[in-house]
């Protein structure tokens, strides 16, 4: 199936109650994606029933710069659609599938999810993996995940070097390790689309785990890298926050290519809501 066929014939993410599947809303196309309109305790939710259930997956959190790639390479959007759970990291694609009229329940990021996955897996007693970041940044983010979740039990780290995804034998060496672990949940946070190639290839050999493609969520985890005030998330202020922090490395992505495109989509959202309906694309 192509990721235009899906992206008109939306799968359906469903929530266990009482032991049934209860179908939930189609996903809502943005800026090229579509995204399950659920929140971050629903995802957390799901998860457990699925891990329960014996079954893995896969979650992708899309902000604008992952609606970009996904726009200019089929490739991209096909990973992207065939994700278990796919929900919004960026506010202008909330504010944008508000503006569509087809509202989303707010953002739900890869930052929230290693905790609240963290939480529900000591809870529950499944093992978790974390697969990136700087030499010592996903130890010193497993202690705290361990300490912050109490009973979470962590079954191996791995920070490969830079580049070690261009070779076959890289990443062989990382597959061995997280197959010998047998987590429940991985966090892989090498970016996109790295880290969302690296997990399709791993899913093949661990089908009932799940995992997570959390960027720089291990480092935030960590502590090693700061997070935006919970105000300025609120406000979709995040990017600012990071941008100040980290200008060299993230001012191009940000201000040159992501605030452009941004307001293109806004302001397409925007003009869409207002066609008759038979006009929208």
């Amino acid at each position: 199936m192509t990721a235009q066929t899906r992206s008109r014939t939306p799968e359906t993410l469903k929530t266990r109650v009482h032991g049934a599947a209860a179908p939930r809303a189609p996903r809502v196309v943005v800026g090229g994606v579509g995204i399950d309109p659920v929140g971050e305790d629903e995802v957390v939710a799901w998860v457990a029933g699925e891990l329960a259930a014996g079954r893995g997956g896969r979650i992708v959190t899309p902000n604008v710069d992952i609606c970009r790639a996904v726009r200019r390479d089929p490739g991209l959007a096909e990973l992207v659609a065939g994700a278990d759970v796919v929900v919004a990291d960026g506010m202008p694609l909330v504010w944008a599938a508000r503006l569509r009229g087809t509202p989303l329940p707010g953002r739900v990021t890869g930052a929230d999810l290693i905790w609240s996955l963290s939480a529900m897996a000591a809870r529950a007693g499944w093992p978790v993996y974390l697969l990136g970041g700087p030499p010592g940044v996903a130890e010193a983010a497993a202690g705290e995940l361990a300490r912050r979740c109490p009973g979470l039990e962590v079954r191996g780290v791995d920070a490969p070097p830079y580049g070690f995804d261009r070779t076959a034998e890289g990443r062989e060496r990382v597959r061995r390790k997280v197959v010998a672990a047998r987590p429940a949940i991985v966090f892989a946070g090498f970016g996109f689309p790295r880290q969302d190639l690296l997990i399709a290839e791993l899913r093949r050999d661990l089908p009932e785990a799940w995992f997570l493609g959390c960027g720089a969520a291990i480092g935030f985890a960590a502590g090693t890298v700061s997070r935006a005030p919970a105000w300025m998330r609120r406000r979709g202020l995040e990017w600012l926050h990071r941008l100040m922090t980290e200008p060299r490395r993230l001012a191009r992505r940000y201000l040159v290519d992501d605030l452009p495109f941004a307001a293109r989509l806004l302001i397409t959202s925007a003009l869409r809501r207002c066609l008759p309906r038979g006009r929208r694309a």
